[in-house]
């Protein structure tokens, strides 16, 4: 990634990234969002994800592509969605990380296909992400990935 033209303290860009993180969370759970707010919880995610990419580790670089991806995914946005997801998948395998990380890949990728109506694909991805439960050993995690899988529309 290439220098930005200034620098912040690394935990005050730490704590940007992660309250930018939680924002768009909280706006993606959201039902009654306006055109507005989504426009907001679009710029946030990428604004978590780039700062994320300064002060953060591959985890954090993968959790943020798959937050862009959800983000375009809720938007009926589904090529930017793949792309994120495609992203997210990608950092997963390149820097090894958990299983957890290996499937929200997936999930990602699958619910991109769903938005942009490829049942197939989709039907596919999701496949590759059951396939990663069993290797998950948190608790917490697998019920979330099993979740958010559950959730890709069929």
């Amino acid at each position: 990634m290439s220098k930005a033209p200034f620098t912040l303290d690394p935990d005050d860009e730490r704590r940007l990234a992660s309250t930018l993180f939680n924002h768009t969370w909280t706006l993606l759970e959201r039902t009654d969002r306006s055109a507005l707010e989504d426009d907001e919880m679009l710029h946030s995610a990428h604004a978590s994800r780039a700062h994320w990419g300064v002060v953060g580790e591959p985890v954090h670089w993968a959790r943020g592509e798959w937050q862009c991806a959800r983000v375009y995914a809720v938007l009926g946005r589904a090529e930017p969605a793949l792309h994120h997801g495609r992203r997210c998948l990608a950092l997963a395998e390149e820097y090894e990380l958990s299983p957890f990380d290996v499937g929200i890949g997936h999930e990602a990728i699958a619910r991109a296909h769903a938005v942009a109506g490829f049942p197939s694909q989709a039907a596919a991805e999701l496949e590759l992400g059951y396939a990663v439960l069993d290797k998950i050993t948190d608790g917490e995690e697998s019920e979330l990935l099993k979740s958010d899988l559950d959730s890709v529309p069929r």
